[in-house]
């Protein structure tokens, strides 16, 4: 679990859909875990709503609420300005693309409209709030190697993407396959994957690391009562292997254990 403390040498974190579930416990776990980041930045559509979130941000100076719509254009855009303002010349060392849905629907009631409500969430907006943090990004990335470090991590600039065991193709057979019939997330997911490959090579002459991670199946609003992961198990895990991380993992699909999962 060693790779969690890598954090303390991070500048930046901006984890997006921080106002509950797994991105709230990623921020409360960065703040308060004795590896904490210089900046965590929190976004969240509605900060006046997020309650837990404005109490762990009263509590702990370092956290930095902003507003982010991640399927609003517009809202992406004046986040980028916003995080470019708190970062400065440091730029922006790591983005965790987290904000998701669930839009369920198995092929009798599955429609367009929930296929794409799901993937602009789930698959567009990661790419569209990447592309927009991207200098930011590139400027962390240029001053890391500056300081003499041309390994790809955290400590210089890197895109994480939450997606899920259920976006892997090869996996979708046998009983997985029969319990969970979501069209609309599970190819949303796998959409999200083929996104976070085609940026991983378009991000790598810049030093910028990117992959996918699952989370595990967690105990969330999203996850349900019968996940068996709790928030804090399915956490701690995740950090220290995004931690970790380093250009042998670049353009990678990785369990929450640090496991090379199938595409």
């Amino acid at each position: 679990m060693s790779g969690v403390m890598n954090f303390k040498n991070c500048g930046s974190v901006l984890v997006t859909g921080a106002s509950r579930g797994l991105g709230l416990h990623i921020v409360d776990t960065l703040a308060s875990g004795g590896f904490s980041p210089g900046k965590i930045i929190a976004t969240t559509r509605n900060p006046e709503s997020a309650q837990k979130l404005q109490e762990l941000a009263d509590k702990h100076p370092n956290i930095h609420i902003i507003t982010l719509d991640v399927v609003s254009q517009e809202s992406i855009e004046k986040c980028a300005e916003e995080v470019g303002q708190l970062v400065q010349e440091d730029g922006l060392n790591c983005l965790i693309n987290n904000a998701g849905i669930n839009v369920v629907a198995d092929f009798r009631s599955v429609t367009a409209e929930k296929m794409i409500e799901n993937f602009h969430t789930n698959a567009v907006a990661p790419l569209m709030i990447t592309k927009a943090l991207l200098p930011l990004l590139k400027r962390a990335a240029s001053r890391g190697e500056a300081g003499g470090s041309g390994r790809m991590g955290i400590q210089r600039a890197a895109v994480i993407n939450m997606t899920s065991l259920l976006g892997s193709v090869e996996l979708n057979w046998g009983e997985r396959a029969n319990n969970f019939k979501w069209y609309p997330y599970r190819t949303s997911k796998s959409a999200l994957n083929m996104v976070s490959r085609c940026m991983a090579v378009d991000l790598e002459p810049d030093g910028i690391l990117c992959m996918v991670i699952h989370p595990g199946w967690v105990r969330t609003d999203m996850g349900g009562s019968e996940a068996p992961l709790s928030p804090e198990e399915s956490v701690s895990s995740i950090l220290s292997v995004i931690g970790g991380l380093t250009e042998k993992d670049h353009g990678s699909f990785l369990n929450y254990t640090g496991e090379v999962l199938p595409w």
